[in-house]
Order: C-alpha cells, then structure tokens, then sequence
C-alpha cells in the first residue's frame, strides 16, 4: 500500500502504526479518507484496547471499525498466546479489507446484510475438534494456529505449497465470497465456466480425489496452483487472490524508489483502479523478477515463487474485469465510501 503520513509533523508511518515514531502523536486509519488521522480527532475501535485494531470508528451506531465488525468469533484471550496470534490475524485482516475498500468492492457485515455479509469466526482446535480454514455463504473460517509462523511452515511444508501466509488466506477465502456475490448467477457464469470448468461438479468430491490423488500432471500450463486444480471455485479463489497480490504489491512498489516505471515503461496511477490488465501485467513481471532476485541474494525463498501462463493470464484478466465491473456499479449506486483520491496522505 501507499506510504502514510503523520498528520502532525509529516513523519513516515506505516499501516499498522497506533503513534508516530517522531512526536508521539496517537494515529488511526480512517477507513473513509483511506489515511491516518490524529487519534484525538477520531473515535477508535474498542478493540485498540488490545492493540488488535488502530482503525477509526465510521459509524456512530457501532464501537467496532469496519473491519472489526465482520467479526463474529474472536479467540479466547484467557488462553495464553491467543492475544498475540489475535494480534497477528488482525493485522492481516485489516490490510485484506483495505484491499476491498481500494478495489471499490461492497464491504457489509451480516448485520448490515444477513444474507450477504461476511462473517469472521477465528476459532482454535482442541481434542476431538478440528478447525478448518474455509468459507461457507460469507461465513469464513480461520484455525489460529495459522497465526503461529512454526505451524503453518510445518503445514506449508506438509501440502507442498509454495506460498502460505495469513494475508493469503484472507485474500483466498474473501474470493470465495465474492464468486457468490458478483458471479452466482450473474450473466458472466458462462464465461467463467468456460475459462474455469463447471462449478456444479461435486466440491466435498473434487476436494477428496485431490487430497488422494494430488493434481493432474501438466497442470502448471493451467492453474496458478495445485489447489487450483481441486475444482473451479478453488480456481478462481486462487486467482483472486493473486489478483489482490498482483494490486496490492504494485500499489506499494509505485510508492518507492523501485524504478517501477522504467521497469514496465509506464507508471500506475492506481493499480487497485487500472482498467488496463495489461498494464498491471507490464509492471507485475519485471517487479516479481527483480524482487526474487534480491531475495536469492539473501538465501532466502521467492516472494513470489509462480509462474504466470497464458490460461492462467486468462483467469486473471477474468478476475480484473469482474472486479472492475462491480466496483463501477457501487459507485453508479453511491455505494462506495472510499475517498478515490485519498490513496496516500
């Protein structure tokens, strides 16, 4: 993301500041200007109090952030180490509904619209109870454990993956949400059952003949990971989510002294707005080349360790014309309460 501002003397800050490094001044993220904001000028989340939110509240009816408020299940702070992998589940959270706000994507939790809100239920295993990570009618899951960076390795490790993180799984299933929302239905599902198969075929099915058999052999040509291949809402779950990653890490690339421009040949106003797929593709390969580069020079794994083919460019320009579709209809509707022009402060 952009880089923020202190409003009080103009010193860098990052997202998940609570004060400025400089002059102490108390910060909150105004989810409407998409800035920070002094805190004495803003009326912060009940949840700053366990420093698992420095957001603004935008609503008078509420104590929670926007954010916040798609919470339905929190863990169990009496449990020693919940706090801190809360802490870490937030942090991920809040950046992936920044993403949405800067996308211009609906952001309602089920109170707002019972029968399309999200609900966040962040829940933890014990005998005879195991926690799946998974999506269900907007209802998203998350076992915490994923907030313990040892846990999910040894899981990342376990499944083959090359790619797990807690931002991921955020992107992932809030793309599961929005294939109910923007495709069920809609008069783009033969187009997306044409790029990504029939999702009517059986999903409790195609998820235990992947987990027995692994993916089908070439499918690197096809799918931008083996999860992919299990069945087409995973697919396109995937693919969102690589869509958010493409945006979002190009948003903050153009916010550095990167050479982003002289990288792809033009400079990105906005990535998460760019109605060129094209454009963000120009600058996405060169910056993902350049940053895997660096991170080889350390020893240490790619940032981002895919390969992106022509069928899998194709799912994901599907993805961007979606998402650039509906995020022009809230704003026809006045749905939009993101400030466009407030990317940085």
């Amino acid at each position: 993301m952009r880089q923020f501002r202190c409003p009080n003397c103009g010193q860098r800050v990052y997202f998940e500041n609570y004060f400025c490094e400089r002059c102490a001044t108390p910060l909150s993220f105004d989810a409407r200007q998409m800035t920070m904001v002094a805190q004495a000028g803003a009326h912060d989340c009940v949840n700053r109090q366990h420093l698992a939110c420095n957001w603004a509240v935008d609503s008078d009816a509420s104590d929670f952030c926007l954010a916040c408020r798609l919470n339905r299940t929190v863990p169990n702070l009496s449990e020693p180490g919940n706090l801190v992998r809360w802490q870490k589940i937030e942090s991920a959270k809040h950046r992936m509904i920044y993403d949405l706000l800067r996308l211009g994507l609906p952001v309602k939790s089920r109170a707002e619209d019972p029968s399309h809100g999200i609900a966040f239920d962040f829940l933890s295993e014990y005998p005879g109870a195991k926690v799946l990570t998974g999506h269900d009618e907007g209802k998203i899951t998350l076992n915490i454990a994923e907030a313990d960076d040892a846990e999910r390795e040894a899981r990342r490790a376990q499944m083959h993956e090359p790619y797990r993180t807690l931002v991921g799984h955020f992107r992932h299933e809030i793309g599961h949400h929005y294939w109910d929302i923007l495709l069920r239905g809609s008069p783009d599902l033969p187009a997306f059952q044409a790029l990504f198969g029939d999702e009517r075929a059986d999903y409790t099915e195609a998820l235990q003949r992947h987990y027995e058999n692994g993916p089908p052999q070439g499918w690197r040509q096809s799918y931008i990971s083996a999860y992919a291949t299990s069945h087409p809402w995973e697919d396109w779950a995937e693919c969102f989510a690589h869509f958010i990653h493409i945006v979002a890490t190009l948003d903050t690339a153009a916010d550095l002294p990167l050479g982003l421009g002289r990288l792809s040949g033009r400079a990105l106003q906005d990535s998460y707005r760019e109605d060129d797929f094209d454009a963000l593709l120009k600058a996405w390969v060169p910056l993902t080349e350049a940053v895997n580069e660096i991170n080889r020079s350390m020893g240490v794994s790619d940032v981002y360790p895919f390969v992106l083919t022509p069928s899998v460019i194709g799912k994901l320009h599907f993805v961007h014309m979606i998402v650039r579709k509906a995020a022009r209809a809230a704003e026809q509707r006045g749905e939009v309460a993101v400030e466009r022009a407030r990317v940085s402060a």
